[in-house]
């Protein structure tokens, strides 16, 4: 069974920083892209960055330069270090893989850009 866990999330004040954690099981981890997505209240979900297996890393424009994903292929994990963080960076972040056809979601980590 696909299971991943986000973690890392909190309130942090403007400009601040926070590294999100998503550790995964129950996939060959290696070989899968993963990606972080992020929901703000009353929004849709949509893609933040993407690794692949490769280390291969894209970006939405309103991240980049600001974000960096990473993944550590030993430990099954996914990062995503979060620097110059704005107000309207608040959202649930989610980590996902696709994995033979299907899509799988954690529960995601809450992240609050507030001073």
């Amino acid at each position: 069974q696909v299971y991943l866990m986000e973690s890392g999330g909190g309130l942090v004040q403007p400009g601040g920083s926070l590294r999100l954690s998503c550790a995964a099981s129950g996939i060959n981890f290696k070989i899968h892209t993963l990606d972080w997505h992020r929901q703000a209240p009353g929004k849709e979900r949509e893609l933040v960055a993407r690794i692949s297996s490769s280390g291969t890393t894209t970006y939405e424009d309103f991240v980049k330069g600001r974000f960096t994903i990473s993944r550590d292929n030993a430990w099954n994990r996914v990062y995503l270090q979060m620097n110059s963080l704005k107000p309207e960076d608040t959202a649930v972040y989610y980590c996902k893989v696709d994995r033979g056809g299907r899509t799988y979601w954690g529960r995601g980590t809450q992240v609050t850009v507030s001073s």
